[in-house]
Parts: structure tokens; C-alpha cells; sequence
């Protein structure tokens, strides 16, 4: 089905990356002129990936694209049950996991968050392990700066080396798309990174609190500077529910929480970015709270968010009946935060910080975390 798919269909984001690796050595054109009728938003790390591909037919590299795609998605669907310690059908996780909204929105637009979300995972199911990890989430980060949040984890968890390492290949990986496109990478890194004009913000995909926040006062332009404090303190707070996990020796969980604080400090998390939803799913079910992970996963494999006015409706703006549905993903993402806040009260006192000598020094965390946790399946 997804050969039939990518074959038939002209996925509009993954045109634009195609098309953005056509240009992307051709001076600072790849963000001053627009491709496809849009602007080319993302790094030119990832404009210059698709040099390969964008070598070509379109309808060959989009097939390529979608495969590896569903490859990806695969194996975060694997290494989440991974770490959930748990006994889990892969094939029915996959399965349910195609149903949700953001992750085939994803393959509808041909999009990368599949790949982030995997290369993420892969690397934080190793520092969950105690190996030395880093290079994933630096290429990710790279690729798109959102993810570039778990370098930060890596931080306050005492991951000094790992976040080196990240560190060090964001830098490898910045530089070498700088050798490759140098008036690209100046023209990205001094002055489009930054810019929000260049998509719709208020757009009801953006489920973002920025987005959020613009649509109810009509527009970006009355959102003024004070929004700064807001992302920072969700980052602060939601780093901080993260790590405490982490130090109670549940890496799942602090990714979860983690990718979702990402997606909340971003002014920019289309619908489609919220993949973030598998991991969570896989918390909320491995620790039995069955009824909040189906509400979560009906809320996402249903999106019932497209259901109200958009596309420059002008219900769309304001505070109205509909608004809570409109931005159903960041009530749904809250409601996540506050209730990992919630938990840690019932948790036993945190361990202490693994000794920083070296990262083979950490031990194995436990499969489990709570003491109502018994064997099963899970179903994402």
C-alpha cells in the first residue's frame, strides 16, 4: 500500500525537499525564492542530504523515501517496546501506530518526522542502557532543531559525554552542509532559522501554544514580546519532570516527556510533528492506565481538530465552543505533562546520579517503575 501510495501520490512536502536538493548549492536561492508555492523551511544539513536523491525521477525517490520511511518507523515502533520491558506484538504496535494521525500524515506529506523520531529513540534506548550515545540525536537535531531539546536532557542528567558527542556531530554535520552550500548556510543560520513568517502560524495544524495563542487574539501580531517567557518556562519545567524520571531510572518516560516539552516550546508543531504520541502511548499502557491511553489514542488516530473551521475560517479565531477541540493535541500534551508531574509523588525518592566517570558506569534500569506494573502485551 505504501508503494501504491508514494507511486500515485505527489506529496507536497517531500517535493519541496526533492526540489530543495536540486538548489541547494545554487547560492542563498534555497530560502530566498520559494519551491512549489512554499518556502524551504528546514536546515540546509537536510537540503543537502537530498542532493542523492534529488538525482532521481521524483516518483523513484518519493517510493525510496516512504520505504525508509516506514523502515524508521519500524524500528521506533521496536525500540519503544524496547524499553517499555515489556512483551509486545510488533506488527499489531505498527499496525495501531499507521493509525495515528500525525504518523500517517506524516507519509501523506512525505515528511521527516519518522526518521527524527527513530534516530532520537535509538539513541536514548542506549543511554537507558548506561552506552555511550549522542550521535543520533546531534544528526536529528541537524536535520531539524527541535530535537536538539535532548541534548539538554543529556545535560541535567549528568549524559556529559553524550551531549558532547551530540554536540560534536550537530557541529560535523552543520559544517559539512556549510562546505557543501556556504551562502545557503549563511543565509539560513543569520537570518531565516528565526523567521515564523514564512508559514501560516495560526494555521490549525500549529499546535503549538504559540499557535494556539495566535489564533485566540486574532493573529501573530498580538502576541507580543512577553511570549518569550513562556517557551522557556515550559522547556524549564518540562526538563525538569524529565530528569527527575531519568534519576528514578525511567528513560521511557523521560523521552516522552521530553519529545512532548519539544513540541510545546517550538512556535511551530504541525500536527504531523506529534509523533511524539507513540512513546507516550507506550508509557501510558505499560503502566496500566489503560482508559487515559485509549482517550489519547482515539484523540489522535481521530484529530478531531481538522473537524472544526480552518483554512482561514474566521470561526477559526478566538475563544469559542470549539476551541478546546481545535487544539486538541496541546490539551492532550498538558494533560501528559501534568500527569507525569502527578506520578512522580507516588513514586519512591529518586536515586542518586550515576557516578560521572564514565558513562559504562551506569547500571541497567529497572524494566519497571511502578509496583502495579505486571506482564503483558501492549498495543499501541
Amino acid at each position: 500500500m505504501i508503494v501504491a501510495f508514494s507511486a500515485l501520490y505527489d506529496s507536497l512536502d517531500f517535493r519541496i525537499y526533492w526540489l530543495g536538493g536540486h538548489v541547494v548549492m545554487d547560492g542563498s536561492h534555497l530560502y530566498q525564492e520559494r519551491i512549489a508555492g512554499l518556502w524551504f523551511t528546514n536546515t540546509p544539513f537536510m537540503a543537502t542530504l537530498f542532493k542523492p536523491l534529488a538525482m532521481l525521477p521524483l516518483t523513484y525517490a518519493r517510493v525510496l523515501w516512504q520505504l525508509t520511511s516506514l523502515a524508521a518507523f519500524i524500528w521506533a515502533c521496536s525500540v519503544t517496546t524496547k524499553m517499555t520491558g515489556r512483551a509486545a506484538s510488533l506488527v499489531t504496535v505498527v499496525a495501531a501506530g499507521l493509525l495515528l494521525e500525525p504518523v500517517w500524515h506524516s507519509f501523506f506529506l512525505g515528511q521527516v518526522n519518522l526518521f527524527l523520531l527513530a534516530l532520537v529513540l535509538a539513541d536514548m534506548h542506549r543511554v537507558a542502557l548506561g552506552r555511550p550515545a549522542g550521535i543520533g540525536i546531534g544528526i536529528a537535531a541537524a536535520i531539524k532543531l527541535t530535537p536538539a531539546i535532548f541534548i539538554v536532557l543529556l545535560l541535567v542528567t549528568r549524559r556529559t559525554k553524550d551531549a558532547v558527542t551530540a554536540c560534536v556531530t550537530f557541529a560535523v554535520c552543520s559544517l559539512l552542509a556549510y562546505a557543501i552550500a556556504p551562502d545557503a548556510s549563511r543565509t539560513y543560520w543569520l537570518h531565516t532559522f528565526f523567521d515564523t513568517s514564512r508559514v501560516g502560524v495560526t494555521y490549525i495544524s500549529n499546535q503549538s501554544p504559540y499557535g494556539t495563542l495566535a489564533r485566540i487574539l486574532h493573529g501573530t501580531a498580538e502576541v507580543g514580546s512577553w511570549y518569550m517567557a513562556v517557551p522557556v518556562t515550559i522547556s524549564i519545567l518540562g526538563l525538569t519532570i524529565a530528569a527527575l524520571w531519568a534519576r528514578r531510572g525511567d528513560w521511557l518516560i523521560a523521552t516522552a516527556v521530553t519529545g512532548v516539552t519539544g513540541l510545546f516550546v517550538s512556535p511551530i508543531s504541525w500536527a504531523h510533528h506529534w509523533v511524539w504520541i507513540v512513546p507516550a502511548l507506550a508509557v501510558l499502557l505499560r503502566d496500566n492506565h489503560r482508559k487515559t491511553a485509549l482517550a489519547g489514542y482515539i484523540v489522535f488516530a481521530l484529530s478531531p481538530l481538522w473537524w472544526t473551521p480552518h483554512n482561514g475560517d474566521p470561526r477559526e479565531y478566538g475563544v469559542h465552543l470549539l476551541t478546546p477541540v481545535a487544539n486538541c493535541y496541546l490539551i492532550a500534551g498538558l494533560y501528559f505533562l501534568v500527569h507525569m508531574t502527578v506520578r512522580l509523588r507516588h513514586q519512591g525518592r529518586p536515586t542518586p546520579w550515576p557516578s560521572p566517570q564514565g558513562d559504562r558506569t551506569h547500571t541497567r534500569p529497572r524494566a519497571t517503575s511502578t509496583p502495579s506494573r505486571r506482564p503483558g502485551r501492549v498495543v499501541l
